[in-house]
């Protein structure tokens, strides 16, 4: 699976619309405004990390770490080297 917004977006309309909330809704519970919200359902590239947490905190998620190609991270050692 492919990790992005998109993903993301995915995510948050299929958890919203489980638990009957609407947009508006789910902004105020979260604490963020309306428009985040849309924009965050409609996989905009650019929403800050500690709103998008405060939305995705309400279904128990958080954002974190994947790799970006899993079957190449799963096959390859860790090269990497910190200085």
């Amino acid at each position: 699976m492919e990790y992005s917004p998109h993903t993301i977006s995915l995510f948050l309309k299929e958890r919203r619309k489980r638990t009957g909330l609407t947009q508006a809704d789910l902004a105020v519970k979260a604490g963020v405004g309306w428009r985040f919200m849309r924009d965050m359902e409609q996989g905009k590239n650019t929403l800050r990390m500690d709103k998008v947490n405060q939305v995705l905190k309400l279904f128990g998620y958080e954002l974190g770490p994947v790799p970006m190609d899993r079957r190449k991270f799963i096959n390859e050692k860790a090269d990497v080297q910190c200085s």
